[in-house]
């Protein structure tokens, strides 16, 4: 977590605690299957440049996100932290595009000196402040918590699944939900989907990480390996997809379709 700075939003302080991007191929997964869906929840253009995501404090401790399109400065900030480095992230008045109240994500942190994180007095006119997706329970937030961390920790899961059952292609009498998964992921590639629906990253070696989301499931994927599949249904479980004959050629064709971090 970074070092809290200061930046001016709307002519009042705002004590800077973290950041993220919010772009078609990268952006908080806790918050939607796609990229227009999230902006959405936000109240955001869902723009191909995408927007920063600025998560801070006023002077009065009230919470409160501030989105920019300088994009390559938050990008610039979270490289930054992410190495140990101080960084002033003050993104210029002219760059943000609205100041929403409350926080999208859950921080365990706060800005010293100030008073404790809460929601700013609601004004007339205002949205009702943004708030983390309940951690309780099961829904498409944690089916899709879930799918980051497999992408996370690939080699724990990887571990778990031995080599005979991951060769093995699912056919007839297989899981139902998961050959709907796939079925729906093949359609992608005649029907591509919106925006984020399909991202790329890297992975080990010349692999490619893909996260595959749609109505309901989550699919994360090794370009040379298997895949998992999470589904709304079915809370907590995580089903191996066996990589035989046909997952190869699918996974390269999502790949080929996949928006990348650029």
């Amino acid at each position: 977590m970074p070092t809290t700075e200061s930046t001016d939003s709307a002519g009042d302080q705002l004590f800077v605690l973290t950041a993220v991007l919010l772009t078609p191929a990268q952006f908080p997964s806790v918050l939607g299957d796609d990229y227009p869906e999230v902006c959405a929840g936000l109240g955001l253009e869902p723009y191909a440049e995408g927007y920063g995501l600025v998560l801070g404090q006023d002077g009065n401790g009230a919470r409160w996100t501030v989105a920019t399109e300088d994009v390559s400065l938050v990008a610039c900030a979270i490289a930054a932290w992410d190495c140990g480095m101080e960084y002033d992230l003050s993104p210029s008045e002219s760059t943000i595009v609205g100041a929403l109240p409350g926080w999208p994500l859950a921080l365990a942190v706060s800005a010293p000196e100030v008073s404790a994180p809460h929601d700013p007095a609601p004004q007339e006119g205002d949205p009702a402040p943004l708030s983390p997706p309940d951690a309780e329970g099961w829904g498409p937030a944690q089916r899709r918590l879930g799918a980051d961390e497999i992408a996370l920790q690939w080699v724990s899961w990887r571990e778990q699944v031995d080599d005979e059952e991951a060769f093995a292609e699912p056919g007839e009498g297989k899981h139902k939900g998961v050959q709907r998964v796939l079925e729906e992921a093949r359609g992608y590639l005649t029907q591509p989907p919106p925006p984020g629906r399909v991202r790329s990253s890297f992975a080990a070696g010349e692999a490619r990480t893909l996260r595959v989301d749609g109505p309901g499931w989550s699919m994360v994927a090794r370009t040379d390996d298997i895949a998992f599949v999470l589904l709304d249904e079915e809370p907590g479980e995580v089903h191996p997809v066996g990589r035989g004959p046909e997952l190869p050629g699918l996974l390269s064709s999502l790949d080929e379709l996949a928006v990348r971090p650029s």
